[in-house]
C-alpha cells in the first residue's frame, strides 16, 4: 500500500483527471522554481499563478495555500529520504556510514538550498512534519516486521521510529544551514554514529 498522502483539494476538482494532473504539475514546477530563488514566506499566489501561466482561481482550485502546494511538490523527495533511511542496515559498523545513508545526504546536498528554505525559520512546518511522518512510517514498518534490534521491547516501535525520524530531520536542517557546511561523507558518518546508537540493543550500551 502506498503511503503517499493525497492533499485536500477544493472546488470539486477530480485529482485523477489528466487535465488536473497537468495543471498540478505546472503548479509544482512553478513553486519549486520560485522556492529556489526566494524564501517560502515571500511566495505569493499571484506570483505562482503568473509563473505557472494560470489564474489565481486555478491555484485555489487545487491547493488551499502555498504551504500545501510546496509540500506536495516535495513529496517525491520526502519519499526518497524516507526510503533511504529505512534501507540502512542497523548492524553496519560504527566507523562507516551505510551506502543508503550516504546517498540520502548526497541527495540533500544536491538540493541544499531548497531544504534550507523548507526547514529553516521561514520555511514550511507542514513539510517538516511530512518528512517526520514519512520517516516514522518507514522505520516503524521495518521495526514491526522484525527488523528492530533486540532490547527495545519496553519502547513502542512507532515511538522509537518517531524519535529517530525527528533526529534525522533536525540534523538535516542544521547541516544545510551551517556555514561552513561539513562534507557529505562527514555529515553522513556523524549522523550514522548517532542513529546507530539510538538503534542498537539497549543492553549493549
Amino acid at each position: 500500500m502506498s503511503h503517499k498522502r493525497r492533499l485536500s483539494y477544493s472546488g470539486g476538482v477530480n485529482p485523477d483527471d489528466p487535465r488536473a494532473q497537468r495543471t498540478r504539475a505546472r503548479l509544482k514546477a512553478a513553486v519549486l522554481d520560485l522556492a529556489a530563488r526566494q524564501e517560502l514566506a515571500t511566495i505569493t499566489v499571484s506570483a505562482l499563478a503568473k509563473r505557472a501561466e494560470v489564474n489565481r482561481a486555478t491555484v485555489y482550485l487545487h491547493y488551499p495555500d502555498v504551504d500545501s502546494l510546496v509540500t506536495d511538490a516535495m513529496e517525491d523527495a520526502v519519499a526518497a529520504v524516507a526510503r533511504a533511511a529505512a534501507l540502512c542496515p542497523l548492524d553496519a559498523p560504527r566507523h562507516r556510514a551505510p551506502e543508503p545513508l550516504g546517498e540520502l545526504f548526497e541527495h540533500v546536498a544536491a538540493n541544499a538550498t531548497m531544504y534550507a528554505r523548507m526547514l529553516g525559520p521561514h520555511g514550511s512546518a507542514r513539510f517538516a512534519a511530512r518528512m517526520r511522518e514519512r520517516l516514522t512510517v518507514e522505520l516503524s514498518g521495518r521495526f514491526t516486521a522484525g527488523l528492530r534490534p533486540s532490547g527495545w521491547d519496553d519502547v513502542p516501535a512507532e515511538l522509537h521510529a518517531a524519535y529517530l525520524s525527528g533526529a534525522l530531520v533536525g540534523v538535516i536542517a542544521h547541516w544545510v544551514a551551517s556555514r561552513p557546511r561539513a562534507g557529505t561523507d562527514e555529515a553522513a558518518l556523524a549522523f550514522w554514529r548517532l542513529f546507530r546508537n539510538g538503534c542498537q540493543a539497549a543492553d549493549s550500551r
